[in-house]
């Protein structure tokens, strides 16, 4: 077990580090009176960032009628929290590895990994939570099963058996992770998340995203709509990230929102709009 643990911090630092500027707007845009100028001009500092975000900004996805040439202006036109949301997530995607031994379909995975975000945003706010929480529900779907890649990247050919087996056997890809790697994505997500000193709230719930036991969780809330989020993209059969069964819903959350999970489907709508949106992240 001591050198399952020791291997597993060796692969979250194999990991690529959050730029720095990527720390910056999170750490700016934490405070709601976050200024828009310091926001731009950390922006600016990052060449790579500003060509991605400007290339998804003048996609047909946003359907603006002007071509948008720089960070404030996009400022301008879509708001300071898209801008911050956007930054953030290319961040992320960028620092993925695009290509693996294992068989783990990177295009697919981002896909599903998109869709549980956007659901567990619209589940957050259809439910009632406030409009400046929202993103982290978002990032918390993005993250949930980055412990995938990870596994992915630096052990293939195990975590190709994992893969495998998950199928052949038709069982929780989590069980069998632990099985060829000693441990699961669950874990090694959250230790990944805590090196690039996230929230603990977010490291929190991609350790527990497929758990039922509600414990050591600093926002049970935000751990609950994520487990939600991921059966409902894993249902809907929206991308692949390796497993499509479906977890039993625990009795805690199921008192939580008090629907099955077709209900909670059709009580979140039409998602086809941000799956939509989600496409152009990954072409780009």
């Amino acid at each position: 077990m001591k050198d399952v643990q020791q291997n597993m911090l060796k692969m979250a630092e194999g990991m690529p580090a959050f730029p720095k500027s990527v720390h910056r707007v999170l750490e700016l845009t934490s405070d709601i009176n976050c200024d828009a100028k310091e926001l731009v001009r950390v922006i600016e500092h990052d060449p790579v960032l500003i060509l991605k975000i400007l290339k998804l900004v003048n996609s047909a996805s946003f359907g603006l009628y002007q071509k948008i040439t720089s960070i404030n202006h996009a400022v301008v036109y879509l708001g300071l929290n898209t801008v911050k949301n956007l930054a953030i997530i290319t961040a992320t995607i960028g620092v993925l590895p695009r290509k693996n031994k294992a068989g783990l379909e990177m295009d697919q995975f981002l896909l599903h990994s998109l869709a549980t975000a956007a659901i567990a945003k619209i589940l957050a706010s259809k439910m009632g939570v406030p409009d400046a929480d929202l993103f982290d529900y978002f990032l918390a779907g993005l993250l949930h099963d980055i412990g995938k890649v990870v596994f992915a990247q630096f052990v293939p050919n195990k975590y190709k058996t994992a893969l495998d087996n998950a199928i052949k056997k038709e069982i929780p890809l989590y069980e069998s992770e632990r099985a060829a790697v000693g441990a699961d994505h669950c874990q090694m997500g959250s230790m990944v998340a805590a090196k690039w000193q996230l929230p603990a709230s977010l490291v929190d719930c991609i350790r527990e995203h497929h758990g039922d036991t509600g414990e050591n969780i600093s926002d049970q809330r935000l751990s609950d709509y994520l487990f939600i989020a991921n059966q409902v993209s894993k249902e809907l059969k929206i991308g692949f990230a390796g497993e499509s069964l479906l977890d039993e819903i625990p009795d805690r959350i199921a008192k939580r929102f008090g629907k099955n999970l077709q209900e909670i489907i059709a009580f979140i709508g039409d998602i086809s709009g941000e799956v939509d949106k989600a496409l152009v992240f990954i072409k780009n």
